[in-house]
Order: structure tokens, then C-alpha cells, then sequence
């Protein structure tokens, strides 16, 4: 069952869509990046078969960015043993061998991806290797301090909320409920890392923020917020004494996000909302930042030895001749507070990773039903399933041209209600496609400041300034 047949995708030819400036700036840049960061490694490779090699793969970079600059058409992926190179293809073939710049962006940004990783792929010394890592791990270094004052905040909730359960005190419903709101709203602005949106993380003061002014003003920019629906259904599946309650995170960005991400597992596991969360990343170097399995193991390894992670000075540091700020006794405590917790998890399989290409396909998760009929499996005996980010939003719904008040239900078709999987997006807005607005609202937000006005563009919902928590029960 195709999307197409329901709404129009969006295309790179397309001037009022995103897409446009996507594929003639940005898509240059990304491959820019890729290939200063894979020509850093070979000039350092002293290994003269590995040298070669790299440069070759360096050489298919410079001819992708030509390719994508020179609206030259896009070629089949070369066969490296997978079995998503069929699929890649035959879209291709459908699309009828269409040029870089006038296509179907979901496709075609997929396809980028898919290209750069083929080229190491491909290789024999550099199959591993991720082009983006050094940008995931220079992204994270620099939210050090929103990552310091977090672990700060979520030790203090976590010891408070422990010894609370130990003496017995009262369970506050309405506290725990705003605590909820709280953490998935950290979550949600997963890339705002001045955490600006959260007044406090002590459970007393959580208390304190019923009706409170600064919640109305952190959820002024949610257009829509389904999160009490959501935490109403893991409550209730608490409350009837489920053994098993298993929440499912579709990933998005590695770095501070998957920081926040992994905060919202404990959190769950630690209230008992959920006694098993597992965690999906992509199979390959995705978008420059989503994440992959060692990204996980990169964030457990900095909080296991946060000295060292943080007070190494990086190759930039060395060039400018700077020393990282020293870490506190008092940081370094908080921050392996969350190692030995989040390992802990991860040990007693209460946290678990599980990998499967299917998230890097080229098509929308309408297919997820028929591409992967044992994932769905999966899926439906979870209670809740997060997909997080704009990428996994615009699959959902096909990223196809829907009337923005259509039902976030009805625009993810086959995974809404009778698909027997409870669906969340957690969603910043950073493309054109949204549904689910009251009737007018999109064109008072084209009247608001860089809103896109009268020119025929949504640009409101390009910039991640507004964000949507979309939910449908699966029943």
C-alpha cells in the first residue's frame, strides 16, 4: 500500500518546499563534510593499501557532489551484499531514472545516505568506518554543560523519588503526571541544549509547577500535545499489573539527544511506567547525526570515564592551543551516577539495543507491514512506541503534501488504529509535511514572522522552533 496513491510527495524541483534549498545547499555541504572527514583519516592512515583505498572512496565522494551539484541523474546503488540495494533500485527504476533535482525528497535523501555509505561499504579497510562520528562526538562535547546540569537534576529526582518509595510517602498523581509531561518535553526539544524549557527537576518543585505559569510558556511552541493521552495508557497498563510493559524508542540524533533519550528510559524504568525499554538505531552512518550502536557505546564510555572524555583536548583544541575546563568532584559523580545506572539497566536487559535495516529504507513506514511483518510483531506487544525526530515523523506519514488538519491518525496509514501498535512522535518541526492542526492554524503560523506569508512555502515548519507530540492508539 503506497502513499502516493493518498497525498503527493514533496520534490526537490518543488520551490515553495523545503526540499529545494535542501537538495541545491544543504545536500553539497553534508557531502562537503564527508569528504573533509574521510580525507583527514586517509591523510592519516600509514597503512599504504588502506591509503589507496581511502582515496578512492574519497574520489566517489567529490563525484556524488558533482553529481548532486550538476542535477545529473541518480544511478543504482552498487550491489555491497545488502538486501535493501533491490529496493533502492527498483524505487529508482519506478521513479523513472529521475535527476537530483527534480525527485522525490524522502527518496532521494535516503538514497544519499545509502550512496556514501556503499562507497565504504564497499571496502575493505574502511567498511566500519563512520564519516559523521567526528561531528556526533564535537556535537556532544560542546552540550557539556547542559549535559552536566541534567545529570545533576535527574541524580537528585532519582535518590528523591527512591527514598520516597522507601518510607512509604504518598504517591502525588498529579506531580507524577507533570513529571512525566517534564521529561518527555526534555525529550521532545532533545537538540535545545540550554534546557531553558524546564524550570526544575526536584521533586518538590515539580510539585510547585501545577498550573504554573512556566509550563504554559515551555508548551507554547507544541502545537499539539497528546502526552496526557499517553501517559493515561502507561498508568493503566501499570495499574492492571502487566508483568511485562515494554516501551519501544525509534532513535533520531546520537549526541546530547540520545543523552535525553536514554534520561526518558530511566526515568521509565526507575517509575515503573516501564519494566523493558528497547531502543532502535540505524544499521549505517544516517543523516549525518542519527544514531548507531556505537553511539551508544561512546555515550556509556564518556560517563564511565568522564575525565577523560571531557578534559582531553580535541584535534581543534591542540590547534588553538586551548585545555578543557576540569571537571568538579561533584561531576564527575553525577555523571557516573547515570553510567552505573543506564549499565546497569543495559545488564539486567532492561535496556536493550536492537538493530534492523528496515529504518534505513528508502520508502515511508506505511510498507513496515509488508517490508517487515515480524518487526510489526514486535510492535504490537509493546506498550507505547516513540518515534523520535522529524526524518521517523516524516516517514510515519509518508512525507507526502497532506491538508494540515488531517488526522495524524488517518496520515500514517496502515500503523494507525487497527494496526494494534500505540504510535507517539515526538517531533520538532524542521520539513514541510504536519498534519493534525486545527482548521486555520497552519495559515496563522505562514502570518507569523518568517512564517513563509503569501509566498506558497510553509516555512514556519522548517526551522525546529515548533514542535508536535502526535499519538494513536493502536486498538
Amino acid at each position: 500500500m503506497e502513499l502516493t496513491a493518498v497525498a503527493a510527495a514533496y520534490l526537490t524541483s518543488d520551490p515553495t518546499s523545503f526540499a529545494y534549498p535542501t537538495a541545491r545547499t544543504r545536500w553539497p555541504v553534508i557531502i562537503t563534510q564527508a569528504i573533509d572527514d574521510a580525507y583527514r583519516s586517509v591523510s592519516a592512515s600509514e597503512d599504504p593499501e588502506k591509503h589507496e583505498e581511502g582515496k578512492k572512496i574519497v574520489a566517489e565522494l567529490v563525484n556524488l557532489k558533482y553529481e548532486v551539484q550538476h542535477d545529473r541523474a541518480l544511478t543504482p546503488i552498487r550491489d555491497d551484499g545488502y538486501p535493501d540495494v533491490a529496493i533502492y533500485n527498483r524505487e529508482l527504476e519506478q521513479l523513472g531514472n529521475p535527476t537530483w533535482l527534480n525527485v522525490s525528497w524522502l527518496y532521494s535523501e535516503c538514497y544519499l545516505f545509502r550512496r556514501i555509505s556503499t562507497s565504504f561499504s564497499l571496502s575493505t579497510h574502511w567498511r566500519n568506518y563512520d564519516v559523521f562520528a567526528r561531528q556526533k562526538i564535537k556535537t556532544f562535547l560542546s552540550s557539556r554543560p547542559a549535559v552536566i546540569e541534567l545529570a545533576a537534576r535527574y541524580k537528585d529526582l532519582v535518590t528523591q523519588l527512591r527514598e520516597g518509595k522507601s518510607r512509604g510517602a504518598p504517591v502525588d498523581e498529579e506531580a507524577e503526571r507533570i513529571l512525566f509531561m517534564e521529561m518527555c518535553e526534555i525529550c521532545l526539544w532533545g537538540n535545545a541544549t540550554d534546557l531553558s524549557l524546564l524550570t526544575s527537576l526536584t521533586y518538590e518543585d515539580i510539585q510547585k509547577l501545577q498550573g504554573s505559569e512556566a509550563r504554559k510558556a515551555a508548551e507554547k511552541n507544541i502545537l499539539i500535545n497528546n502526552l496526557p493521552a499517553v501517559y493515561d495508557l502507561l498508568v493503566a497498563a501499570k495499574k492492571a499489573g502487566k508483568k511485562e510493559r515494554q516501551v519501544d524508542i525509534v532513535l533520531d540524533n546520537a549526541g546530547f539527544e540520545l543523552y535525553v533519550d536514554l534520561i526518558l528510559a530511566g526515568y521509565l524504568l526507575s517509575v515503573g511506567l516501564a519494566t523493558t525499554v528497547v531502543l532502535h538505531p540505524k544499521s549505517i552512518p544516517w543523516f549525518v547525526s542519527d544514531v548507531l550502536p556505537s553511539d551508544f557505546a561512546s555515550l556509556l564510555n564518556a560517563l564511565a570515564n568522564p575525565r577523560h572524555f571531557y578534559e582531553t583536548p580535541t584535534e581543534d583544541d591542540e590547534l588553538q592551543g586551548k585545555t578543557p575546563e576540569p571537571l568538579s568532584e561533584t561531576e564527575v559523580d553525577e555523571l557516573s551516577f547515570l553510567f552505573q545506572e543506564w549499565s546497569g539497566f543495559h545488564a539486567e536487559g532492561q535496556l536493550r539495543m536492537r538493530s534492523n535495516r528496515v529504518w534505513t529504507h528508502p520508502g515511508s513506514f506505511w510498507r513496515l507491514p509488508h517490508e517487515d511483518p515480524e518487526l510489526i510483531e514486535d510492535l504490537k506487544a509493546s506498550e507505547l512506541v516513540i518515534f523520535k525526530g522529524d526524518l521517523n515523523y516524516r516517514k510515519l506519514v509518508g512525507d507526502a503534501n497532506w491538508d494540515p488538519t488531517t488526522a495524524f491518525t488517518t496520515a500514517i496509514g496502515p500503523l494507525g488504529p487497527g494496526s494494534g501498535i500505540n504510535v507517539m512522535a515526538l517531533r520538532t518541526c524542521k520539513a514541510d509535511v504536519v498534519v493534525g492542526l486545527k482548521p486555520g492554524e497552519d495559515e496563522k503560523l505562514r502570518e507569523t514572522e518568517g512564517g513563509g506569508g503569501d509566498s506558497g512555502a510553509r516555512k514556519w515548519a522548517w526551522n525546529g522552533k515548533w514542535a508536535v507530540v502526535s499519538f494513536s492508539k493502536g486498538t
